[in-house]
């Protein structure tokens, strides 16, 4: 049997595999093992790839202290308190309690730098207190699982790290280019939110209080002090984003182990209103104990340990793919689609199909390297392209038939995955136009950037 007859028939198997729900490191690592074996590629050099990745990659690091990050954030209060002061900032205003949680995710998403985790948590919290407040559940859910795609591109982001990364840009400037954009895609769901909620009468509203947002503010000091902590070490290059990683992870251990003891000193409880809480009482969140902290660093490295390999297999594929020239045939249709934006454009519809089906760490992983050069070599900016690809690979998150955080979401709300779709739609049409606008716009995605 010939060489390409094999190649088809293991790509079919391994389709096959995917679709009834094998997980996708396990694919690409069953694609792998096969290829190798046809093209007479030694199997000593995955394992050197799974090796390299991690030993030499010291950028990686920041991913899992990121995502240790959000699991800390969200186990402190300090969550919460960024969901209260977003509430307290747009509850006046039909549908603001939607636009607060779409709020909260890019406050939230500004720590933590995860899609998943941004989805699971404020949809959590605040879903419970949607369908209370007279939102339909199908449009709760939906609009948790939209608001995590801002996950990915407002800095800091486990996705900028790992395009920096592949393809040897400053992960600093790419953080800083997402903020632009990011901000455009919380503030284009946030009024398509309003919209829907206005034409459906949902939500009650709160009057406008001053002082209820003054105190939520306050409460919410912590989250933004190390939002501004963050973002001003990179942008100011007092440390690398590894470093940011690692010193956001202390300062949130050090704020969780303080705050407990002073949180139950004060009598703080949990379940009462911001507007019955003194101020002192609000300046101090829920924390943890010592005790907890091991359970928390055991969820983050779960998830680490999800990401990890699936990183390190699609390096190997990608250099499959190479061999095979895949990247030759992919480029050369792609160029010879014409000028500057019949590539870009072009670019982009590659990645919303492939989108569609993978997370957008295989994506990024497979197609960054191929498309990144070919739209340098037409004129586009190669930190605006990354934007471009990976807000992009954001809207993946929520189309179907893969749209990891509608799972997510279903999974912590209990709406099933196919009712979500029906809110899902005025989400990604949004999505795309802010995604348009990103893409006709270079300045949007440079102009934060110093020296630029």
């Amino acid at each position: 049997m010939s060489d390409p007859t094999l190649i088809t028939l293991i790509s079919i198997g391994v389709t096959l595999f995917f679709m009834i729900g094998v997980p996708v490191f396990l694919v690409i690592g069953y694609w792998v093992i096969g290829i190798s074996f046809v093209i007479g590629m030694p199997l000593q050099n995955i394992g050197g790839a799974l090796s390299n990745v991690f030993t030499d990659g010291f950028a990686l690091l920041a991913m899992p202290l990121f995502i240790l990050t959000g699991d800390l954030i969200n186990r402190s209060g300090i969550a919460r308190r960024l969901s209260d002061f977003a509430y307290a900032c747009l509850g006046w205003i039909r549908g603001g309690l939607s636009m607060a949680a779409l709020g909260a995710c890019g406050l939230f998403a500004a720590i933590s730098g995860s899609n998943s985790a941004t989805t699971a948590t404020i949809g959590s919290m605040l879903h419970p207190e949607m369908v209370k407040g007279g939102y339909d559940e199908r449009f709760s859910a939906a609009t948790a699982a939209a608001g995590g795609t801002v996950g990915i591109i407002i800095p800091p982001s486990i996705i900028f790290i790992v395009y920096g990364f592949l393809l040897n840009l400053p992960i600093s400037e790419l953080f800083v280019a997402g903020i632009i954009p990011g901000t455009l895609m919380v503030l284009g769901m946030m009024s398509a939110a309003f919209l829907i909620c206005w034409r459906n009468k949902w939500g009650f509203l709160i009057p406008l209080s001053p002082l209820r947002v003054l105190k939520t503010a306050i409460g919410a000091w912590l989250g933004f002090f190390a939002i501004g902590l963050v973002l001003w070490g990179i942008y100011t290059g007092k440390f690398s984003p590894t470093e940011a990683a690692g010193v956001t992870v202390g300062f949130c251990v050090i704020v969780g182990f303080l705050s407990l003891p002073l949180y139950k000193l004060m009598g703080g409880a949990k379940g009462r209103d911001v507007n019955e809480k003194s101020i002192s009482e609000m300046l101090v969140v829920e924390g943890f104990s010592p005790l907890e902290l091991p359970s928390i660093t055991m969820r983050s490295a779960q998830i680490t340990g999800i990401l990890a390999p699936l990183i390190a297999i699609s390096v190997v594929m990608q250099q499959i793919l190479s061999v095979l020239g895949a990247q030759t045939v992919i480029g050369d249709f792609v160029m010879s689609m014409g000028g500057y934006y019949a590539v870009l454009f072009t670019s982009m519809a590659i990645v919303f199909v492939c989108g569609m089906v993978l997370e957008s760490l295989p994506v990024t992983i497979i197609l960054a390297p191929i498309l990144a050069p070919i739209a340098h070599s037409v004129g586009v900016d190669p930190v605006q392209f990354a934007v471009i690809f990976l807000v992009g690979a954001s809207i993946g998150f929520i189309t179907p038939p893969y749209g990891l955080n509608l799972y997510v979401a279903s999974g912590v709300t209990g709406v099933p995955y196919f009712r979500l779709l029906r809110y899902t739609v005025f989400y990604l049409v949004t999505l795309i136009a802010v995604w348009m606008l990103v893409a006709l716009v270079p300045s949007l995605s440079t102009v934060l950037i110093p020296q630029r």
